[in-house]
């Protein structure tokens, strides 16, 4: 392992963090004796890797869920008209900010 000076240290930081990564630590001496460990953590995965829940539902459940649920929002949906009474496309409605 390989054991640096504070100096060296805050010369050389950029060194130490790459070599603490590769080899697993490195030490920093100060000139009082006191030995510091510097070690990588060990990573964490994306907050959106999630487990897994077993809901015991078949892809069919699963997909008219879905489509209850698409249902269910017209009440968040405008629905405008042509000029000609003619039926358009729902519109989100704009909420209000405050």
């Amino acid at each position: 392992m390989k054991v640096y000076s504070y100096s060296e240290a805050r010369q050389q930081l950029a060194e130490l963090l790459n070599r603490a990564r590769r080899e697993g630590e490195v030490e920093i001496r100060r000139r009082d004796g006191q030995i510091f460990v510097v070690r990588p953590t060990a990573s964490v995965g994306s907050p959106l890797d999630v487990p897994g829940v077993n809901t015991d539902l078949s892809r069919e459940e699963i997909v008219g869920l879905v489509r209850e649920s698409r249902r269910s929002t017209g009440r968040f949906l405008k629905e405008t008209s042509s000029p000609n009474n003619e039926r358009m496309q729902p519109t989100r409605q704009k909420r209000a900010r405050g």
